[in-house]
């Protein structure tokens, strides 16, 4: 029985992200043309928008941080409606104006399918990218396609928002723009961008009861997380989110190691391809690495890769059996799911301590 399906993948800025977008969809595939039409792409990217209309007073003016999230106005104000019109700027610095909460809504990337679905504006998503399958009901929406988006069928269904990440799919992102759609884009970095961004579209949607609660959750999660191993010991750790790719610092992933207990060992900075040797003179105590649904049978690539690698057996972690996969989808997109990514990983360093 064939039980593929497409996990999540990111996508960074410039020619060379597009490349791990590549490497991450084709990867969590399995091979290619194996699984099936439901891959997060949890990557976040983003995208400005050309239609923002002049901004209204600034005590409705919500103005935004180089996350693309709102520091005063509508969002700012905890659990209150939104006042309408509302201005925003994305992480591009584009602005926009919403007149009224947006009723028609197409979503580019998962990350930001789950969002809408957590504050409880799914009725309001008219499609999808192919990779959204995150709640059930969101996989039955219409598709729009992955990076290369059907932009005559997006232009057709007349959204009044359309949420993007500009890395993933930058050229869709213009396109859309040069038609006039309002196209919201973030590219959050850390888990706090994560937040404030939930909180951003909350607020654009008037769901800022609903946004608080998410973020809040977030919030709780990673308190008791950081308080649980304050005072642990901190394990190196190696994590794998795609066939011999890794990540380092100034990414979301590289702060969830660290907020779990763990000390990564990558020394690279972004989302770059491995040195094996280096990896093994790094010589980690535990390896974490992406779940990937595979045909019946087949093992995940990954922990595949892992086990080849020549010299490989030497390190701590394998020596001692401390290989771990944890869950691709909650930890790779940048959405809500981030706070259970960010708990599996600390249930995995530190298992006493998470029961």
């Amino acid at each position: 029985m064939n039980t593929n399906r497409k996990k999540s993948s990111f996508a960074w800025k410039s020619i060379f992200a597009m490349m791990i977008v590549a490497i991450l969809l084709a990867a969590s595939a399995c091979g290619a043309k194996k699984a099936n039409d439901n891959d997060e792409a949890g990557a976040a990217a983003n995208t400005p928008a050309s239609n923002a209309a002049d901004a209204p007073d600034a005590s409705n003016n919500a103005e935004a941080n180089g996350n693309g999230t709102a520091n005063s106005g509508a969002a700012g104000n905890a659990a209150q409606a939104t006042v309408y019109p509302l201005t925003v700027k994305d992480v591009t610095g584009t602005e926009l104006t919403f007149n009224a909460a947006p009723e028609r809504i197409v979503t580019l990337v998962p990350s930001e399918t789950e969002i809408v679905y957590a504050l409880g504006a799914g009725e309001s998503v008219v499609a999808v990218d192919n990779y959204s399958n995150y709640p059930g009901e969101a996989a039955d929406k219409p598709k729009i396609g992955d990076m290369n988006a059907d932009i005559e069928k997006i232009v057709s269904l007349k959204p009044d928002l359309v949420l993007a990440s500009y890395t993933m799919s930058q050229a869709v992102v213009d396109k859309l723009r040069s038609l006039k759609l309002p196209v919201y884009a973030t590219d959050p970095k850390t888990y706090d961008a994560v937040m404030d961004k939930v909180k951003q579209i909350g607020a654009i949607l008037d769901k800022t009861k609903e946004s608080d609660a998410v973020a809040g959750h977030m919030e709780e999660v990673r308190k008791q997380v950081v308080d649980a191993v304050k005072d642990a010991p901190k394990p190196n750790v190696y994590l794998e989110f795609a066939p011999g790719w890794t990540v380092g610092k100034g990414e979301f992933l590289d702060e969830l190691i660290t907020l779990a207990g763990g000390t990564n060992v990558a020394t690279g900075t972004g989302w770059y391809e491995i040195d094996p040797e280096a990896v093994v003179k790094a010589n980690p105590d535990d390896i974490v690495y992406a779940s990937m649904t595979v045909n019946e049978g087949e093992k995940n690539p990954i922990l595949a890769a892992i086990e080849s690698r020549p010299g490989w057996n030497v390190m701590n972690a394998i020596k001692n059996k401390k290989v771990f996969e944890v869950d691709q989808d909650p930890l790779t997109r940048v959405g809500p799911r981030l706070a259970e990514g960010l708990l599996e990983i600390a249930a995995k360093l530190h298992p006493d301590l998470f029961k």
